[in-house]
């Protein structure tokens, strides 16, 4: 068990990793602005969750392939949470200049590392058993 804590960190080190490219360096503007409009937003919003889900098949091959499908689930999750961000932000028409436009933008990061943990979780699980 011991040499399992490595692996840990190196697994969940990636995700995140995984994450921040995904999210920051490789989203263009077109998903960013596209996945937010309140029309034609499902192209874009499908390849920004599409470049999370791949990014999860690459770290699961890397670590554990048997757990490739957990990119499926990395991609609707994340097109979930992040449609629902887009959605509750409108709603309340949350604007880049006051903090509750960055508290719902925390909250998103927050739900997506918790997604991250989860995916971790899940392939340690498919590791060990």
């Amino acid at each position: 068990m011991p040499l399992l804590t490595p692996l840990i960190f190196w697994l969940l080190a990636t995700l995140t990793l995984k994450h921040f490219l995904a999210d920051f360096v490789l989203q263009n503007r077109w998903m960013a602005t596209g996945k937010e409009a309140p029309s034609g937003w499902l192209l874009p919003l499908a390849c920004h969750a599409g470049l999370h889900g791949l990014g999860t098949v690459v770290v699961a091959l890397a670590f554990v392939p048997e757990g490739w499908w957990l990119g499926l689930v990395d991609f609707g999750v994340h097109a979930a949470i992040d449609r629902t961000k887009a959605l509750v932000g409108r709603h309340f028409r949350l604007e880049p200049d006051a903090p509750p436009y960055w508290w719902l933008f925390g909250f998103d990061q927050f739900l997506h590392q918790m997604t991250n943990l989860v995916l971790g979780a899940a392939m340690i699980w498919l590791l060990v058993n």
